[in-house]
């Protein structure tokens, strides 16, 4: 497992960051998370994602399990703050009181002192910058945080937040957005802004939830225990309903001789891919099953030249979606 460092700082993550993504009504059983954290770990997986949303806190609970008996200076844990997860009007956002509060639960569950990186899951209109900002500012300060970061920011609100960090004389070294070879949109304005700020992209979604992956076939329908299959809802019903038509996974069916020609599979040539892309620095990839993990996790160190790489631009730019305006 190679490692990369992370933004403008000292601070270095795995390339395959592990997500442990668990919806708030998933019925995975608690060892088949554990089975995959584990698998992680001995691929050589040194940095997890999760949030308190995640499972309604069980996914930080069950990595806190997973990670028991580790040397805390041999992991990189990241977590995040913003959706409803208390109760009340306060119980959500980015507000001092929520943000404190939140990380506080945050390190019960997963039992530990600190985390190393924290993240503002969205940006939170009813919330002043300067308020948001200042109370990660004082959280690092004690040493319950190392870094900051934000998910889903446009380029202006992140400019904006690494001005404040600045002034506070915190790190904001890191962005997550969605982010795969078929979902593009990063690329247009957060990438260069980040670039400028030192500031690093390490995407979800890596595998464009499982197209990428070459499971979905056109004129076919999903697999029984696929993600499309089971009902999603909201805006990732809509992604899935973009991803599946028979344009796209033709397209995505057009890489399977680029991966046999680089001994990848169609998993590993998409992190691949997207671990070339610059400005980023680990790629989150989730797995229900530890074969899953093992393979992802191949996936550092690959290298792909140039050509290569245009080649899989070629074949995917006329569905690759660089813009949600349309």
């Amino acid at each position: 497992m190679e490692h990369r460092n992370l933004g403008r700082s000292g601070l270095r993550i795995s390339e395959i960051v592990f997500g442990n993504l668990l919806y708030p009504h998933d019925s995975t059983p608690d060892e088949s998370v554990l089975s995959c954290l584990r698998a992680a770990l001995d691929c050589g997986i040194t940095t997890f994602d999760t949030a308190d949303i995640y499972g309604m806190g069980r996914s930080e609970q069950l990595l806190g399990r997973a990670l028991a008996g580790e040397p805390r200076d041999g992991v990189v844990i990241c977590t995040k703050v913003f959706f409803p997860t208390g109760q009340g009007p306060n119980g959500s956002g980015l507000s001092r009181k929520h943000v404190r509060e939140a990380l506080d639960a945050s390190l019960r569950r997963l039992d530990t002192d600190y985390v190393d990186l924290y993240t503002a899951h969205r940006y939170d209109p009813h919330t002043p910058l300067e308020e948001t900002m200042t109370a990660f500012a004082d959280l690092v300060r004690t040493g319950k945080v190392l870094y900051m970061g934000v998910s889903e920011w446009t380029a202006e609100q992140i400019r904006q937040a690494a001005g404040l960090a600045a002034e506070l004389k915190i790190q904001l070294v890191y962005h997550m957005p969605q982010y795969s070879a078929l979902w593009r949109t990063p690329e247009t304005e957060i990438v260069p802004a980040c670039e400028s700020l030192g500031i690093s992209q390490v995407p979800y979604f890596t595998l464009a939830q499982g197209v990428l992956t070459g499971k979905y076939a056109p004129g076919a329908p999903p697999p029984a225990d696929s993600r499309a299959a089971v009902g999603l809802v909201g805006g990732r019903a809509e992604f899935m309903r973009r991803m599946l038509t028979d344009e796209v996974l033709e397209r995505v069916r057009l890489l399977e001789p680029l991966a046999k020609e680089a001994g990848l599979s169609m998993a590993q040539l998409a992190l691949a891919w997207l671990l070339h892309r610059p400005n980023v620095a680990g790629t989150v990839v989730g797995a229900s099953r530890a074969e899953q993990v093992r393979e992802n996790a191949a996936a550092s160190g690959v290298r792909l030249d140039a050509d290569f790489v245009a080649r899989v631009d070629e074949i995917l730019e006329p569905v690759a979606v660089h813009s949600t305006a349309a």
